[in-house]
Order: C-alpha cells, then sequence, then structure tokens
C-alpha cells in the first residue's frame, strides 16, 4: 500500500493501546468522524494486513515459552515452515537466513513437551535443530515496537488506555473457545463471542475484564512492518556473560529498533528482533548501539526474509 498518513498511524496507535475501542471513541480521540475510522480501519486490514488479535501472555497463562531453530535444505525450508504454521502451539515462524532457516516461536504447557521438542516432522531435509527456552522478556508481547506507537499525545494515549477494575483470573480450558475466537480477530462483537462460548455477552464482557487486568491475556495488533517504514528485518542471538544480561537486556528494551528481547537458555542467551528502515539502517545498528555495548561477546545477525506466520494462527 501507499505510505501511511498522520491519520493511519494514529489508528495503528490507538488500537495497540486497545485493540477492542470503539470506531467512535477513537474518532474522538483523533478529531475525525467514526465513519473515517471504520472507512481506514477496513484499508489497513486490505492492504496492510492489519489484524487485531487477542493473545495469552505466555508466562501468566500457566505456558512455557521456546525459540526453535531448525536448518533444512533450501528446497524444503518453506514446506516444513507452513506445516509447522498449521499446528497450533506455533506463536510465529519466520524464515531466515537465506531461506534456509526457520524461527520459531513454541508455546507449550509447563511441564509438558512442546511440540518441536520430540513431534518434529522427521525427514532428513532437516539438518539441524536447536531449542532454547525463554526465561524472560525484556520488551515484546504486551509491550508494543515503537514503530506503532508513536503517533498520539500523552492525552491521547491516556484517553485511550483501558481501566480495568477487576483483580484480574488466570485461563482455564472454559476459555478456550473464547481464546480461539479472539486469535482469529480480536474485534469480535460480543454477541458473536457469546454465541461462540454459550456465555452471555455480560458474561463475556467480565470474562474479558477480568482476563485483561491480571495481564493474562492482551490485545496486540498483526501489521506489515513495511507500511510503518521498516523494510529490513533480523533476528540477532546474541552471546553476553551471565554476569551482564540482565543490564544488556534492559538496555536493549529501550532500542527503538528492536520489537522483541528474550532471555533464552543457550549459548546465544539474548535474542531480539530488529526492524530498520533499510540495511545500511541495521547497520548501523549494529556496529554503533550493539557495538557500544561491550559485553556482547558474539553476535549472530540472521536475515528475515519472510514472516509465515505473525501473533496468531489466521
Amino acid at each position: 500500500m501507499r505510505n501511511m498518513d498522520e491519520v493511519d498511524r494514529a489508528l495503528v496507535h490507538a488500537l495497540q493501546l486497545d485493540g477492542r475501542a470503539p470506531f467512535t471513541k477513537i474518532g474522538e480521540v483523533l478529531g475525525v468522524s467514526a465513519q473515517t475510522v471504520a472507512r481506514r480501519y477496513r484499508r489497513l486490514r486490505a492492504e496492510a494486513s492489519l489484524r487485531v488479535v487477542g493473545l495469552p501472555d505466555p508466562h501468566r497463562s500457566g505456558q512455557t515459552e521456546w525459540m526453535v531453530r531448525l536448518t533444512a535444505t533450501p528446497h524444503a525450508a518453506q514446506d516444513l515452515a507452513h506445516q509447522l504454521a498449521r499446528r497450533g502451539d506455533t506463536a510465529w515462524i519466520k524464515l531466515t537466513s537465506g531461506g534456509t532457516e526457520i524461527c520459531v516461536n513454541v508455546q507449550a504447557p509447563v511441564g509438558g513437551h512442546s511440540l518441536l521438542l520430540r513431534d518434529i516432522p522427521r525427514t532428513a531435509s532437516i539438518t539441524a535443530v536447536s531449542a532454547h527456552q525463554v526465561l524472560h522478556r525484556y520488551f515484546g508481547g504486551p509491550t508494543a515496537w515503537t514503530g506503532r506507537t508513536s503517533s498520539l499525545s500523552p492525552s491521547q494515549i491516556a484517553s485511550l488506555l483501558p481501566v480495568h477494575t477487576s483483580a484480574g483470573r488466570p485461563l482455564t480450558p472454559d476459555d478456550d473457545t473464547l481464546m480461539a475466537a479472539l486469535q482469529h480477530d480480536g474485534r469480535t462483537g460480543l454477541a458473536e463471542l457469546a454465541t461462540a462460548t454459550g456465555w452471555s455477552p455480560a458474561t463475556v464482557a467480565r470474562r474479558l475484564a477480568d482476563l485483561q487486568a491480571g495481564g493474562t491475556m492482551f490485545f496486540d495488533l498483526e501489521i506489515s512492518p513495511a507500511v510503518l517504514g521498516a523494510t529490513t528485518q533480523a533476528l540477532l542471538w546474541m552471546s553476553v556473560s551471565p554476569a551482564h544480561v540482565d543490564r544488556v537486556g534492559k538496555a536493549l528494551a529501550t532500542h527503538p529498533e528492536l520489537a522483541v528481547v528474550l532471555a533464552t537458555t543457550g549459548p546465544a542467551n539474548l535474542v531480539a528482533h530488529a526492524l530498520c528502515p533499510d540495511a545500511a539502517a541495521l547497520h548501523r545498528y549494529l556496529t554503533e548501539r550493539l557495538g557500544s555495548l561491550e559485553e556482547i561477546r558474539a553476535l549472530e545477525t540472521a536475515p528475515v526474509l519472510r514472516t509465515l506466520k505473525a501473533a496468531a494462527t489466521r
């Protein structure tokens, strides 16, 4: 699509703050009509793959999170990635490193066995596998990349941030149908959610409020980073001495170039997802900002060629 204008960017920022905010409320805050908001939303969905999704926070919903790297022969990597994308416990999948490596974010029950640790498709096309448990999230998930959240003023942000009055509740198996509907479309109406769950609309509204208040679930956006000016992506695998992981992780969480910062197990104990305007900007970031952090002993940069699955199952 063409470059986004100020209204488009403000709408993205508003939906990042409250993915279920009514168009009338967003219009009032942005100073445009609800019809304009609805029209822009439909166009962004069609041309920029915009989608609001309701997601569980794995660390607050009884899940463990893993980063799994699979290296495959070039002709097999895309087919394998598509197979993995159909699995319910894969949260996102990226094809990296010239199309020969697949990076998969996997969520599994605490104490359970992850799909990709025991059930990777058995094929000679896979030449290497490594699995890294996520120990701590410094940035990402409920905290959005700043490329999406730099358009509204503090007063506009305050007007759109949802107010939670309940104490919060954990997820239970009874929430499975609700979460499946919200992962498909986080803006699904209360009446439709009531039909899907068999609850009343009032019960659905209360349950949503409870889950959000406790941080058990959050609403996120899927949108093409390119329309926001980030045409170059890379996964950064960093090796940092244990004594400095926390300091470096917190420092990385302040970098506007990064959308995700995770502490993981394995030789590369910090992983980040970089979004930059172009290759030259990525080079400057690596050599200047990351280069100034002497605690980073080794860095592997894996360019992202394609995202086959984003925040949730389509």
